[in-house]
């Protein structure tokens, strides 16, 4: 993956023009279901995720969307319906099996390894993905993420906002094609939110497909495409993020019935 490679635009689809078809999905989820005792945490939910494209997880608390991601890139088995990566099954596959297919994804809480330094830190997940980081790659990241300062600090030296940097630096190591990125934005400053979206937004531009989950509707509006908002374990709408905040179900389940019209 190159980050400042940026794909060609792709053809109108208007109509009178001889437009290319839409890519097909790199990843469907279909009718997932997934339960934790007799609770359901995620269920019926279905969508799907095209190569570029920045997709974000909506929802208060306790809604599914860490458990979604969290079952899409295998901490946790479904039990239920179908999650299929480039055409192929994937639902129950460990998490290191689709890091080297090409699923990554960041935590809330980082889990660097703290008495390494940062850069051993990427650069041991570059030996782990998809054929290995450069030099190079590993040099753009720390530029990147603003780590180039802290390269030879250990990882337990680093803030918190740092150890999330550090987090997606080694989750882009691996060179996804999928990375999932969860509450990456919480304790950021304004000037951190608005670099990390556009970095965002770059690594989209590269091909790479990106599921955020975030509370933070202003940062998601800057990086999404399209939002999917969840409800105790149901999708409740799928399309822009300003048609979100006009939905009445959406509105409701933010707000309250009383601002729901």
């Amino acid at each position: 993956m190159s980050l400042e490679t940026v794909p060609p635009e792709p053809a109108s689809n208007a109509p009178g023009n001889l437009a290319e078809p839409l890519p097909l999905p790199l990843l469907t989820v279909d009718k997932l279901l997934k339960r934790f005792g007799g609770f359901i945490a995620l269920d019926q939910v279905s969508f799907a995720v095209h190569p570029g494209e920045v997709v974000g997880l909506v929802g208060p608390n306790g809604s599914g969307k860490t458990t979604c991601i969290n079952v899409i890139t295998g901490l946790y088995a479904p039990d239920g319906g179908a999650i299929r990566f480039q055409g192929r099954s994937i639902g129950g596959l460990a998490s290191h099996r689709l890091v080297h297919a090409g699923i990554n994804r960041t935590f809330q809480i980082p889990k660097p390894f703290l008495s390494l330094r940062v850069i051993e830190n990427i650069e041991i997940a570059a030996t782990y993905g998809q054929g290995g980081a450069s030099r190079a790659d590993v040099a753009q990241l720390l530029d990147m993420l603003d780590l180039s300062a802290h390269a030879h600090r250990r990882a337990d030296e680093l803030n918190s906002v740092q150890q999330k940097m550090l987090d997606l630096a080694r989750a882009l190591a691996t060179k996804p094609k999928l990375l999932c990125v969860d509450e990456l934005a919480a304790g950021l400053n304004p000037t951190e939110l608005t670099r990390v979206a556009a970095n965002l937004r770059a690594i989209a531009r590269s091909g790479v497909s990106v599921i955020v989950v975030e509370h933070l509707m202003g940062f998601l509006e800057e990086v999404t495409d399209r939002v999917i908002v969840l409800n105790a374990g149901h999708e409740i709408f799928e399309g822009a993020l300003s048609q979100a905040v006009r939905d009445p179900k959406v509105v409701e389940v933010f707000l309250g019935t009383s601002h729901a019209s």
